[in-house]
């Protein structure tokens, strides 16, 4: 392995990825980050909501305020001998960090930290104030993370200006793509009920599995909005089906299948849930439906935020970033219910949730200095 000292972005980075924060774990992220934040003049509180450790940070409380958010949270590492390292030993090899949320997003909370300590380092006493809101619900379920500091934040009348939000935006290279949103999500269980019996009686049975296939077609060919100049189109997706008793002679009597909407704003969650619920009955189905998960789009205007983060992007990393909505859900859609200007900026996706994850080495001084040129256009007068 070589060695991990190349830059101070990349201690902390590795640093990070040595604690096991498998959902709903920090596993002492973020007493890490509070030890280089304190110093700097932070204060900062930590919020445990059922086994979730969410961390507040703020310096000052003069407006504009910025804030920084982002997840210690991980997801699980897979099969560990298909890793050509230890996951949470981080390993650096041929230019890239390795590691279980090196691109996901623990390289972007190491360089939130070092480009507030180099910005505040050059300029002393900033215009305005910083903020950080970590959680280590982002992977999971997400609520008791992010959404219950913003509602802490909203009763005690505490708003923000600005947010960034480190999650891996970039698609090919850093700086590509910015998120100024994203769609919706929702999930659901669909039971479909027919007669258990023998295959070669099929008169006195009836299969699901054959009554479902029409329902699938259907609901995979249906166009449910247009999208907009932000968003795709909603999509729906079946990401899991079980049926059977594992025999090929037995016609199974229930189906059970997952689904879920990526939705634009064009549609709702209400519209979407009625329109399939239409299609079910539609087709005589004998079924249960039961709604799982939820979670709002969100959407932020072409305003200051969107401008800054571009001008930075064009000024360290010589491109023009797209600007889009694509992916999935982020815990921005939380922090839009405070914070007017939210955008995405963070590290290439190609290998998140992949085995051998991994984030360029090159890329992590560019990342650092991203954020801060975010910092001084923002907070310097």
């Amino acid at each position: 392995m070589a060695a991990l000292h190349a830059s101070p972005t990349l201690d902390l980075a590795c640093e990070l990825i040595a604690c096991r924060s498998q959902t709903p774990l920090d596993a002492g992220c973020q007493d890490i980050l509070k030890g280089r934040l304190v110093p700097l003049g932070f204060r900062c509180e930590t919020l445990v909501s059922t086994g979730v450790t969410n961390l507040w940070a703020r310096r000052g409380s003069a407006r504009p305020a910025l804030c920084f958010a982002g997840h210690t949270d991980v997801v699980p590492s897979g099969p560990l001998e298909a890793w050509h390292a230890e996951p949470f030993s981080p390993s650096v090899r041929d230019g890239y960090l390795y590691g279980r949320g090196a691109a996901d997003m623990k390289s972007s909370l190491a360089a939130f930290v070092v480009a507030i300590e180099r910005f505040l380092a050059e300029v002393g006493e900033p215009w305005g104030s910083i903020a950080l809101l970590i959680t280590s619900d982002e992977e999971g379920p997400a609520i008791d993370g992010t959404v219950k500091v913003v509602e802490r934040l909203a009763a005690a009348g505490e708003a923000l200006d600005y947010c960034i939000v480190g999650e891996p935006s970039s698609v090919n290279r850093l700086g590509d793509m910015i998120k100024n949103g994203r769609r919706g999500t929702l999930s659901g269980t669909l039971r479909i009920h027919g007669v258990q019996g023998h295959v070669a009686y099929p008169h006195l049975a009836k299969n699901p599995i054959h009554l479902a296939a029409p329902v699938i077609a259907e609901l995979a060919a249906t166009r449910w909005d247009d999208g907009n100049e932000y968003f795709p189109a909603t999509s729906w997706q079946v990401s899991n089906i079980r049926a059977g008793t594992g025999a090929t002679n037995v016609i199974p009597g229930t189906l059970e299948l997952l689904f879920n909407f990526r939705y634009a704003p064009g549609s709702s969650k209400e519209s979407l849930q009625e329109r399939l619920d239409a299609v079910l009955q539609r087709h005589g189905l004998d079924y249960e439906l039961e709604w799982t998960a939820w979670g709002k789009p969100y959407l932020t205007s072409r305003g200051r935020l969107v401008a800054v983060v571009a001008d930075t992007i064009r000024q360290i990393c010589d491109i023009a970033p797209e600007l889009s909505c694509t992916g999935g859900t982020s815990d921005g859609r939380f922090i839009a219910d405070i914070c007017p200007e939210v955008v995405e900026l963070g590290p290439v996706n190609a290998t998140i949730h992949k085995l051998n994850e991994c984030i360029a080495v090159a890329d992590l001084e560019p990342l650092t200095e991203l954020y801060r040129g975010i910092l001084r256009r923002l907070l310097v007068p």
